[in-house]
């Protein structure tokens, strides 16, 4: 990769910012590879992703940021403090999605169950992102919790999709302006009630 940013003009003239087109379609083809190919594809595909990660790092390198080496340590230093369990002699939590949760809202010192979610994930992704961290940050939400089973939540889904575009709406945009109403209850819910003094106002 170093050689490419010296001597591939193409190459040499990438950004992080140019790139990102090419990780989201590399990511796509990962998990079309999951869902409908071989694990040669599977092969392929990760190296093409890896690819990405390595010509991010080479620039950041280039800008004296960070290196590839730091970037691999910081992940290998962060699975290490999240897995006690494993690599210390602590307990295995009977709720491992929640402790994960509350050792991260630690680590990175964040303040609302909304901190860290992708503003650029699809309104569906988001959607359950948010309602799993707010339940795992204990946010008491008036939502239903019954199980469903796959094949049901998909025929759910599409159906949902169908009558949206009967009714001309766009399922994405409605979906977004809901997950808005819902984000505004989380920091509303998350939000300390003031203490008072007892006295008439």
């Amino acid at each position: 990769m170093e050689r490419l940013r010296r001597e591939c003009p193409w190459d040499a003239e990438q950004t992080h910012r140019s790139l990102v087109r090419y990780l989201v379609e590399e990511t796509c083809e990962v998990v079309e590879a999951i869902e409908d190919g071989s694990d040669t594809d599977l092969r392929e595909e990760l190296g093409d992703l890896l690819l990405q990660v390595v010509f991010h790092a080479t620039i950041a390198a280039e800008r004296g940021a960070f290196t590839l080496d730091e970037v691999a340590a910081g992940v290998a230093d962060k699975l290490v403090a999240r897995h006690p369990y494993v690599f210390a002699d602590g307990d295995v939590p009977d709720d491992l999605d929640a402790t994960w949760e509350q050792r991260k809202r630690a680590e990175k010192q964040r303040t609302s169950a909304l901190d860290g979610i992708p503003s650029q994930l699809s309104a569906l992704t988001r959607a359950a992102k948010t309602i799993s961290r707010a339940r795992s940050h204990a946010v008491d939400l008036p939502l239903p919790a019954e199980p469903v089973e796959a094949d049901v939540l998909g025929s759910e889904l599409l159906a949902l999709a169908a009558r949206a575009q009967a009714s001309g709406l766009d399922p994405e945009q409605v979906l977004r302006d809901s997950l808005r109403t819902l984000e505004g209850d989380i920091r509303r819910r998350e939000s300390p009630v003031p203490a008072t003094d007892g006295s008439a106002s």
